[in-house]
């Protein structure tokens, strides 16, 4: 395998029964095999996602004082700005080379959360970036939720299993930045090998380059989705869930070639979280005699308050 495999989200929206059945079995099995597809036909129009990068690059050009107005002290990092080498991959003590921003969820008045999110913080210098964010924030939401589906008929559970806990989630749209390289790194990467903690990630701007996953052999595959592409992976969240039948793949950003360190790096992922309360216990579809429970019961609330604190973003 020398690149994740593509698959088309119009299948799924089709009113082909044979063709949404096929966009299930290519996900699944991807899903079990790799844990990363990349998708086309998903809900971000070209105008959005060319808004968004504007906006997300005026931001991080704005000098560090102002972007340091932003990073909210007492959060965990989810809201706001997190500046330059602050999070570090799960056992590692370098902080990665980016600086970024967090979107958070903005729930519907009836969404009957046991849970308060805290508010997006609002950058006075930029009016239409809070604005682009929430819009794109929107999109990849909706676009996950179909994912989530598909996966649910893959699973064995109703289509619908993931609605509630996904709509008005914990979820989180992370614009980052991948300054220029002006010295040797000593030790540290754009981004640490790491497992993403979530149900699922959707990613922008893997197609600059640098994204790589792990072969269950050992060997570093490029992902290298086509422009119009977002790349979506399994996150430990639903590696749990599904008692390790869905593949939380461990993945990292490298460093460029020398000759390209000058050169600055943008992608944008969105975290989807589910609700707080949600329950991640093994699911009974996913526990067989060759396959047992392989993991305590825990909410998402829980696990990820214990996986922030692993990688830097809360103290203990």
């Amino acid at each position: 395998m020398n690149n994740i495999p593509s698959v088309d989200l119009a299948d799924f929206l089709s009113n082909d029964p044979s063709r949404k059945q096929k966009f299930v079995n290519e996900i699944g099995k991807a899903y079990e095999e790799i844990g990363f597809v990349a998708l086309k036909n998903h809900f971000l129009s070209d105008k959005l996602v060319e808004n968004l990068y504007k906006e997300i690059k005026d931001f991080f050009a704005l000098p560090t004082t102002t972007k340091e107005k932003y990073e909210i002290e007492g959060l965990g990092g989810q809201r706001g700005y997190t500046s330059f080498g602050k999070e570090h991959a799960k056992g590692k003590k370098e902080g990665d080379l980016k600086e970024f921003w967090h979107f958070g969820q903005e729930p519907d008045a009836d969404a009957n959360l046991i849970e308060e999110y805290p508010d997006n913080v609002i950058v006075d210098e930029l009016k239409d970036f809070n604005t682009t964010g929430m819009e794109a924030y929107k999109m990849l939401e909706k676009t996950g939720i179909y994912v989530l589906r598909a996966l649910a008929i893959h699973i064995g559970l109703d289509e619908h299993y993931f609605d509630h806990w996904a709509s008005n989630g914990n979820s989180i749209l992370r614009p980052i930045h991948y300054p220029p390289i002006k010295e040797e790194p000593k030790g540290a990467v754009r981004a640490g090998a790491h497992g993403d903690i979530n149900l699922i990630t959707l990613l922008m701007g893997a197609s600059t380059g640098g994204l790589q996953v792990q072969h269950r052999d050992g060997q570093w595959i490029d992902a290298l989705p086509e422009e119009d592409e977002l790349v979506i992976n399994v996150g430990d969240m639903l590696e749990r869930h599904t008692n390790n039948k869905l593949r939380s793949t461990i993945h990292r950003v490298i460093n460029p070639p020398k000759d390209q360190w000058g050169k600055p790096r943008y992608s944008i992922p969105f975290f989807m979280h589910p609700r707080s309360d949600m329950k991640l216990n093994c699911l009974e579809e996913c526990i067989t005699e060759d396959n047992p429970k392989h993991y305590e019961d825990t909410t998402a609330g829980e696990f990820l308050h214990q996986r922030l604190v692993e990688i830097g973003l809360i103290k203990k």
